[in-house]
Order: structure tokens, then sequence, then C-alpha cells
């Protein structure tokens, strides 16, 4: 058995490296890819831990999950809803939301993620003073997400979601696929994973405001003005592949200590290493710290560190789970997040 499981991570983790390979760029693809919105942890408890989670925790809430490893949501042992809310730079809310079920051995769940950038002042090139005529932008991302438990260590899920930007009058539409694995190694409290992520069509724009009214070349002066369409060329989504361990180990009477650690390969970016510890106190306090690092840590605008808390509170038969997230940024005020989970 442990020889199949074993064979079956490294069937997934070369799946996934091929993948990467056929996209895969060096320093001049940095940037190059589109959707980076999808690169974002939209829950506390993952941003604190510094996007280490692809292994899972066996208290994690599958919805929770689902951002680092959709085989997490399996730990849905029934009923579950999620919202989360996080301030992000510029003024920017981002918004999370999903409800999941368990049916035996499987589970699903719904998930949207919406970013909303408030309203912003219009400004072409015929009329590019600031007045109070304004447009609207946004990110939504729903995904659909399946995951089963095949044996009491090992677990696979996959997400299909559907990822659209738009700004005043132009869209952009595509569809992804993430997938992944996870493997408890025993009573011995160490767990593995790996995923892929964000592997799927082009980014494809589109709308009117994509319109342009030309005067052709050698067009009588009189004539009317022609409409010319330009046409969107498209961009690859930020395709990654994660590899992830985490280890519990209990520390005393009613002390949990989970230390974690990742390792993330991206298409378009530089690679990124990550790590965390959450300590847990009578299972109803969480204490969290993480990190995340780069080559180029002065390419990002994170200064690597997070940190953030939990409580956890039973109400006949109902749990509640408040998580609140901290990111340090530079040039920018720092990240703010809050998550509210309930599980019936």
């Amino acid at each position: 058995m442990k020889r199949n499981i074993l064979l079956g991570l490294v069937i997934v983790s070369m799946l996934g490296l091929s993948a990467l390979d056929a996209y895969a760029g060096d320093k001049k693809r940095r940037g190059t890819a589109g959707a980076s919105q999808l690169l974002i942890p939209v829950t506390a408890r993952n941003a604190s831990l510094g996007a280490s989670l692809t292994s899972g925790l066996s208290d994690l809430s599958g919805l929770e999950a689902i951002y680092s490893n959709p085989a997490g949501l399996v730990n849905n042992q029934g009923t579950g809803a999620i919202f989360s809310r996080m301030e992000y730079v510029a003024d920017i809310g981002v918004n999370y939301f999903g409800v999941a079920q368990s049916f035996g051995q499987s589970t699903l769940a719904f998930t949207v993620t919406s970013w909303d950038f408030g309203a912003i002042p219009k400004q072409t090139e015929l009329s590019p003073e600031i007045t109070s005529v304004t447009y609207d932008a946004s990110f939504v991302t729903a995904g659909l997400t399946y995951a089963r438990q095949f044996t009491d260590r090992i677990a696979a899920g996959a997400t299909m979601k559907v990822v659209t930007e738009s700004i005043d009058d132009v869209s952009g539409s595509a569809v992804a696929v993430d997938a992944g694995m996870t493997y408890v190694v025993g009573e011995s409290g160490l767990r593995l994973g790996v995923s892929l992520k964000n592997i799927g069509t082009a980014m494809n724009y589109s709308g009117v405001g994509l319109t342009r009214q030309v005067r052709i070349p050698g067009q009588a002066p009189d004539a009317t003005n022609n409409a010319l369409q330009l046409e969107s060329e498209g961009v690859e989504l930020p395709s990654l592949l994660n590899f992830g361990v985490a280890y519990t180990r209990e520390m005393g009477a009613g002390a949990l200590v989970t230390v974690l650690g990742n390792f993330r390969s991206n298409s378009f970016d530089q690679d990124q290493y990550s790590g965390g510890i959450e300590v847990n106190l009578f299972e109803m306090l969480d204490l969290r710290g993480g990190f995340e690092m780069t080559p180029d840590q002065d390419l990002t605008m994170f200064t690597g560190a997070n940190f953030g808390a939990g409580l956890n509170v039973e109400f006949g038969g109902t749990m509640l789970h408040l998580d609140y997230a901290y990111r340090a940024t530079d040039f920018f005020d720092n990240v703010q997040m809050f998550t509210l989970g309930v599980d019936l």
C-alpha cells in the first residue's frame, strides 16, 4: 500500500512538472502571465501561515484548504460555509465566499472570489483630466470543487473554475483547473501534499472598449470614420506547482504545535519558499506566524512576514471559526484579513 501511495504521489508530481516545463520560463517571462489575482491567498489562515498549506492540516476547514490544495476539502465532514474579507492595498477589497457539503467519502463545494476596486475616475486620450465621471472594474473567480477520501491516508481533489475580469467596457474570461493530493504518514503527525494550479485557457479580452474610429489611408476627407476592432492576443494564466509538508506534535496538555513548509514552482515568476508555525491551545485559540521568500525579494511588495490568530468556539454542535491575518508590505498599507467559518 505504501509503495502504491508513494508511486501515485510521484506520478502526480511528474505530471505537474511536465505541465510546467511546457510553459517554463526564465527571468524574461516574469510578469507576462495574466490573472495574477489567482496567486493571492484569500483566507486568513492561508495568509498568516505564508500560503504553506498544500499538505493540509487535520483541523483545517475544507473551504480554506481549497486555495492551496483541492484535496483538503475532504476535511469538511458535514455542511460548511465560509466568508472572508481582505483589505488589500490601494483601498481594494476582496471578498471570498464558499459552501460545502460532504456525501460519505466525497465532498462538493462552490466558491466565489470577488475583487472590488471601487469607483475609478475616468480618463481618456481625449479627456485626460480627472472629473466626476467614473467607471468600475472587477475580478470574479467562481469554482466548483470535488474531493474524495480514498483511504484513511490518501485524498485527492480537483477544482474547475471560471475566471472573469472587467474594466469599463472591456472584459475577459478564462477557464482553469486545479488538482492535488494529500497523504497522511500514519500516526506520526506528518502530512505531505502536492497540487497543480491554474492550468487552463488563455485570458482573452473583448468589448466595445477595444473599438477605435479610424480613417483609412486615401479615404475622402468628408467620408465617415470606420470602426476598427482591436483583437486581443490573450495571456496565459499563472500556472504553478506546490509541494508541501506539515508536522504536528503535542507539546504538553492542551497544546499542539504544527510546523509547515512549502515550495512553489511558478511558470511565469520566480520560485517561492514559504513556511509557518501554528500553536493551538486547548483546541480553542490558534497563534500563527509565517514567511514567504523569493530569490529576489525586492521584486515583490510584500516583506515576507505574516502573522495571525484564530478562535474556535462551539455552540450546540455548530463550530464557529474566526481568524485574522496580517501581511506586512513595503510602500503600501499592510494587508489585513478576517475570515468567519461555520461547520454544522
